[in-house]
């Protein structure tokens, strides 16, 4: 006999029409923390719609898991598919496993010397752009430099100036929208305001610039494809000289030998790539430049580290394993401040969560920022430490949820991480950092990253003229 079903408890507070949408709208970050207090499992009204969030550790890793059950769906993985298509962050659990057999060798460990060699290059040319004495902007500057790390590692290539400042340009618009249309109903969504009408121009634009870029490639990689190939053979021949789209472009159907991604198909991945690789290091490294201003303990040792190990030139795949302080810092901000803060997912058949009994149909939701700040997870949850993961700690290498879990577990988790580090180093290593005061500003409410927004600062040169 089934036993009887926990009840799901309700967050009280909900206004008639709009439920907990203007709580969520006003403060969201303030309202997730205070849901656990009600529950492991606690329902939210978003307007008409009725999701659960999951606020324990255990029930969150139990959903990752069991993907097929709990699929990607709901708002926001419907507006992820209008820019994004049917890439492997958001596609289906059915059609998961075969895109993820494709993409994982581009991620194979024996990769990542390359693709290091690519981060150093760029961020070389990149930082050393800058002059003494200039005001940046960081948020806008540590995007940059993601930016053209990842076009370069997808491509092979960088991009004209003029289609790179309009990539960023439109992303920027998707980004800055796209919570509130997630939370939107779709009829006012389809009015002409100047913020829908600049969304939906963006969005295909972004779709239109990935498709150009990927046809011009294709058209050219067959050949040149093959002679990678070939030269990959040779005894010798150095791994990640094969770029992430000529990876997936090689790839084959095995029963038919046909190409086993369609023009589509690369465009969402494109798409995908471009996304996730820019704004998750690009913000991680904003909140470790941020929070070790505050902390000027932890802005000595990272600073006494980066002078150590790197004498002012830009990283190498070879500093990681001295840069261990460095890698702490910007773990620690990714679990203060992870950059996808809140996801939903949608049941595929009846189901429980411990007692709970979860029916087909419904929205689930959980948040890496909510778990990241339990207390049972991380005593003293707000207090800024990175060495709660310094090395010999027991705990994994990354915060609990940030990049997923299961078999949908993030595939580029150690490329950003590997990118994160040797940008944070390379710019330390470079530039004294002088924000401006109250420089940082967050957006009223978080975009689809919680990335900060304008981080103003003056840079001081720590290198003398001339060095590399």
């Amino acid at each position: 006999m089934e036993s009887a079903s926990a009840v799901i408890a309700q967050a009280p507070g909900a206004l008639p029409v709009l439920g907990h949408l203007a709580a969520f709208l006003r403060t969201p970050l303030a309202f997730l923390r205070g849901l656990p207090a009600h529950g492991p499992l606690v329902e939210i009204r978003l307007g008409r719609q009725r999701v659960v969030v999951v606020c324990d550790p255990e029930f969150t890793r139990t959903m990752l898991v069991h993907d097929r059950i709990f699929d990607k769906g709901g708002p926001l993985y419907e507006r992820l598919r209008e820019a994004g298509g049917q890439g492997l962050a958001s596609c289906p659990a059915h059609e998961h496993r075969r895109q993820r057999r494709l993409i994982q060798p581009a991620f194979h460990h024996a990769r990542f010397p390359g693709y290091a060699r690519v981060m150093g290059e760029r961020m070389q040319v990149l930082l050393g752009g800058w002059h003494d004495g200039q005001t940046v902007d960081l948020t806008t500057e540590t995007r940059r430099i993601a930016a053209d790390v990842v076009i370069s590692a997808i491509f092979g290539t960088g991009l004209d100036p003029a289609l790179h400042t309009r990539l960023a340009t439109d992303f920027h618009t998707l980004l800055a929208g796209f919570t509130r249309h997630s939370l939107t109903p779709k009829r006012l969504r389809a009015l002409p305001t100047p913020a829908n009408v600049r969304y939906e121009q963006a969005t295909r634009r972004v779709r239109r610039t990935m498709a150009g870029l990927t046809a011009r490639y294709r058209a050219q990689a067959e050949a040149e494809a093959e002679a990678q190939a070939r030269a990959e053979a040779r005894p010798g021949a150095k791994a990640g000289e094969t770029n992430l789209l000529s990876l997936l472009i090689s790839a084959r159907d095995p029963e038919s030998d046909a190409p086993a991604l369609t023009d589509d198909e690369l465009v969402d991945q494109a798409v995908t790539m471009y996304s996730a690789g820019t704004e998750t290091t690009a913000g991680a490294v904003c909140w470790s430049l941020f929070l070790a201003a505050r902390h000027p303990e932890v802005r000595d040792r990272l600073t006494a580290e980066t002078d150590a190990v790197l004498g002012g030139r830009t990283a190498s795949w070879q500093d990681l394993p001295q840069l261990t302080y460095t890698r702490q810092v910007f773990t620690e901000a990714i679990r203060m401040y992870p950059p996808g803060w809140f996801l939903t997912r949608g049941t595929e058949a009846d189901t429980r969560l411990g007692p709970y009994a979860i029916p087909r149909g419904t929205t689930v939701a959980y948040s890496p920022y909510l778990i990241s700040h339990l207390p049972t997870l991380y005593p003293d949850p707000e207090r800024f430490d990175p060495d709660r993961w310094a090395p010999g700690d027991k705990r994994p290498e990354v915060p609990v949820t940030v990049f997923g879990g299961g078999a949908r577990k993030c595939v580029g988790d150690e490329f950003a991480l590997v990118e994160g580090v040797l940008m944070l180093a390379s710019l330390l290593g470079r530039w004294h950092i002088e924000l401006h005061a109250d420089s940082l500003s967050l957006p009223r409410l978080p975009q689809l990253t919680l990335n900060p927004g304008r981080m103003r600062a003056t840079v001081r040169s720590r290198v003398p003229a001339g060095s590399p």
